[in-house]
């Protein structure tokens, strides 16, 4: 039978869930191999050294360079106080003496009766790394990470904006149904049609953790971010994270996507906006971790995931069908001419409203779904 490669979008309701959890630089893990995690636990953290400052006392107060040790008031890897006298002279006879203050706060590491410097580090700068997901320590990278691994619901959308958020799903039917949601708990709001600015703003204000919708136009998009977005390489942004499932445009959410987030309403879900349509493709996220007793059951993912086959269900992802799904109804083997008068492999497409079409195979992605 005939077959194709393509890229795919998951909506999986019970699968297997790894995450790697990596520190940027060498710290410490506070959990072993086995241990089963919260999703808000903090799994490994490190210290970022702080910015330098380099001094030369024995040009500020006037010394040799090998006079230094005799004028430091403080010692290696001692705290400093912006403004404290950390060195003086003695004078003459107790006139004329001289004094250097701390210019920042920090500690200093390094006296040189060399080249008459000292040297002070501001603080570090703690960052701590939690598990993100409800799950299962199955392996550790020392000093570095570990890995995550947990069942539930996956469903990547097609982009994002922010980073990693954690709440409650509460799935709105319509923007109205605002007015009811408890913004003392961290919420996750479902919206099944597609977001535009208005509304964005208003659940922004609200305090709500994370958006996801069917849509989103460019121009709201561009008032969120406050600059137009070029090459889709999202995640660093410092907004209410929003994570689109269909693409861009009035598309509402698809029917399975949205009856699935509506079985697992008021459940705890982690997301992730962050978004790099690069090579290394991150796509933005929305993960619900099952109870721990599911933990060892097995996977069922298709090992053929990949493949686009007769009965497939699959979103077209270029113009003029963009957005559109259905599923495949034929794979001809043979080439056929498209109006650019290229020869191309080309899939027959059953639209949801029953039309059909012919599309380009490299047009479509499959909707990966158990």
């Amino acid at each position: 039978m005939s077959k194709s490669y393509t890229p795919g979008l998951k909506i999986l309701e019970n699968t297997l869930i790894k995450k790697k959890r990596i520190l940027p630089l060498s710290g410490k893990l506070h959990v072993k191999k086995d241990d089963l995690v919260k999703s808000d636990q903090i799994v490994a953290s490190a210290n970022i050294p702080g910015n330098v400052q380099m001094l030369n006392v024995s040009n500020k107060l006037n010394i040799d360079p090998n006079q230094i040790l005799d004028c430091m008031l403080c010692k290696v890897d001692e705290e400093v106080k912006k403004g404290q006298i950390i060195a003086k002279t003695n004078g003459i006879f107790g006139f004329f003496k001289s004094e250097l203050e701390s210019p920042m706060d920090g500690v200093l590491i390094n006296i040189s009766d060399v080249t008459g410097q000292i040297i002070i580090s501001e603080k570090p700068i703690p960052i701590e790394v939690d598990a993100y997901i409800d799950g299962r320590i199955v392996e550790t990278y020392e000093k570095e990470g570990v890995l995550v691994s947990s069942k539930g619901v996956l469903v990547q959308g097609i982009m994002g904006i922010g980073g990693e958020k954690k709440g409650t799903l509460s799935v709105l039917d319509k923007t109205a149904d605002l007015d009811g949601i408890d913004i003392n708990n961290d919420v996750i709001a479902v919206i099944n049609s597609h977001l535009d600015f208005e509304t964005y703003k208003k659940m922004s204000d609200l305090g709500l953790k994370g958006i996801i919708c069917g849509g989103i136009d460019y121009e709201s998009l561009t008032k969120i971010l406050g600059y137009p977005l070029g090459v889709a390489i999202t995640g660093s942004e410092n907004v209410t994270t929003v994570v689109v499932t269909e693409g861009f445009g009035d598309i509402n959410m698809s029917d399975r996507t949205y009856n699935l987030f509506k079985k697992y309403e008021n459940s705890y879900c982690s997301i992730n906006g962050a978004t790099q349509i690069r090579a290394g493709v991150m796509r933005p996220e929305v993960i619900i971790s099952t109870i721990e007793s599911e933990l060892d059951s097995k996977d069922n993912n298709n090992d053929n995931e990949s493949l686009i086959m007769v009965g497939s269900k699959v979103r077209i992802i270029r113009e003029p069908f963009f957005g559109l799904t259905g599923s495949v109804s034929n794979l001809p083997k043979d080439l056929v001419e498209m109006k650019t008068e290229t020869l191309v492999r080309v899939a027959e497409i059953t639209l949801d409203d029953g039309t059909e079409k012919i599309i380009p195979r490299a047009n479509l992605e499959v909707i990966l779904s158990d």
